[in-house]
């Protein structure tokens, strides 16, 4: 099942939610920045605002990232890890994909190339 937040326009955030095998993954679409912190979060979160214990993020739709998604981004690692759970992020584009890189995130945070990669319990 998914749920669908769209966006008014291609910059802002639109996300879409599902479950394959056991796994949220959750996908992203438009510029993740101060102004969509908040709904970011929110949409990391299970609907009853538990931490799910599995996570895929899908990057390949985010065109700009700052200070304010990597935040967001470390914050769910940790609640996830604490749940016996795991963060992975897959499919960024060179230009996220290098600001996960310049803070050091990709060293916490797996990061794979696509969705399916990311979700394989071997990865």
């Amino acid at each position: 099942m998914a749920d669908i937040e769209n966006a008014d326009s291609p910059d802002q955030l639109a996300i879409e939610h599902r479950v394959v095998d056991g796994v949220r993954v959750v996908t992203v679409r438009g510029e993740i920045d101060q102004t969509v912190q908040e709904a970011f979060g929110k949409a990391l979160l299970e609907d009853d605002g538990g931490v799910p214990p599995r996570i895929v993020l899908d990057l390949g739709g985010v065109t700009f990232m700052d200070s304010s998604g990597i935040n967001v981004l470390l914050s769910a690692h940790r609640r996830a890890s604490a749940a016996d759970g795991w963060l992975r992020l897959a499919g960024a584009r060179d230009a996220v994909l290098r600001v996960l890189q310049l803070v050091g995130v990709d060293t916490v945070i797996g990061c794979y190339p696509t969705v399916e990669q990311a979700q394989r319990p071997h990865a």
